[in-house]
């Protein structure tokens, strides 16, 4: 069994030989793994490490950091104004600190970048690129994240998002729809590419609880979700759709499994307990996650790390319908031996049946 069937396999609420491997991890991250593979990066860095799928870029407002230059702040082409920040561990990443429509009162003046435009050829090149290359023995899964309200309160910004969706409804609908109506476009690009999964993504939980009502995510979001998995599905029926976000989201579980969601993505473990997430949900739904980056990745000792990678696969892989992954990225910081202690416990514990 290559590892292209065997997250299809798993995908498919079946067994396969083991449980499918993957791990998030930071550009600074890779650069510690790296010359551990003779240089190696990108996706074959990750099928050197062990990696059962390989991931696409994402045609989406938060892509333009990957290719922005080397000053500190730039505007994207969607008009959003990002700054570079350094944290305390050395790693880099980027905040948004400009909106372009955070003074508008109708959407009249504002055009949103052309999916299909050159900007974003090159993703859709590259996912090409990984089918053909990579797509024989291993799961492709394509990107569409910040899908409809993270893109919104990028432009809009998050505080009078969050005012528009109680006050000024008929803005934040029309908002969401221009949003949606690209995200249409750009998904049924990338699922034309040929990729096995496509995942979207939108945070809506927080630590302990979600970031909006259910009922106001029912409003705006269930509608329109729908419609881009339906359509997505429609030009590729085999297609598997995945969803990310953050934090704690099971009120809207069963929503997501109505609508046609079959992957969930991080199931993060201090949010969402994932045993009992598997249990409630897991004849519907497959996971792919669980394995906590808040404390046991860079707190923890690597006995500890394999200690969480078998409990996850004790609890979540048994019947299949599950990846084995980080529930975020692991952060610039986190130990070596922690993440090699990750890898050797996948291999070491994750063949089925699972003792």
């Amino acid at each position: 069994m290559n590892s292209r069937e065997r997250v299809l396999t798993a995908l498919n609420h079946a067994e396969p030989d083991r449980v499918p491997v993957d791990l998030w991890f930071t550009s600074e991250i890779e650069a510690r793994l790296s010359p551990l593979h003779d240089g190696l990066t990108g996706a074959d860095l990750r099928i050197a490490l062990g990696h059962d799928l390989v991931m696409t870029s994402s045609p989406n407002i938060g892509a333009s950091y990957e290719r922005a230059g080397s000053g500190e702040e730039y505007t994207c082409e969607w008009g959003v104004r990002w700054r570079w920040v350094t944290n305390a561990q050395g790693g880099r990443y980027t905040e948004a600190v400009a909106h372009p429509l955070a003074g508008a009162t109708d959407l009249s003046d504002y055009r949103m970048p052309d999916p299909l435009g050159p900007h974003y050829q090159p993703i859709y090149r590259e996912a090409r690129e990984y089918v053909e290359r990579y797509g024989g023995t291993h799961a492709v899964f394509g990107s569409l994240y910040q899908t409809i309200f993270e893109t919104a309160w990028l432009l809009r910004g998050m505080e009078n998002l969050l005012q528009d969706m109680l006050i000024n409804r008929d803005f934040a609908a029309a908002l969401f729809e221009q949003i949606t109506d690209y995200a249409l476009t750009a998904g049924k690009e990338m699922v034309a590419q040929g990729v096995d999964v496509l995942w979207l993504g939108d945070d809506f939980g927080t630590q302990h609880t979600m970031l909006i009502a259910p009922q106001l995510w029912r409003h705006y979001f269930k509608e329109r979700y729908a419609r881009l998995i339906a359509a997505f599905k429609e030009r590729n029926p085999a297609l598997k759709i995945a969803y990310h976000s953050d934090g704690n989201i099971e009120p809207i579980i069963p929503d997501l499994i109505e609508i046609g969601l079959d992957v969930l993505n991080p199931v993060q473990p201090l949010s969402m307990d994932p045993a009992e997430i598997k249990r409630k949900f897991g004849d519907r739904l497959s996971f792919w996650g669980t394995v906590d980056v808040q404390r046991v990745f860079p707190l923890g000792s690597p006995d500890e790390v394999a200690d969480e990678v078998r409990r996850r696969l004790a609890t979540v892989a048994p019947g299949g319908g599950f990846i084995l992954c980080s529930a975020h990225r692991v952060q610039a910081g986190t130990p070596l031996d922690n993440i090699l202690a990750y890898y050797r416990a996948a291999r070491a514990y994750g063949a089925y049946p699972i003792q």
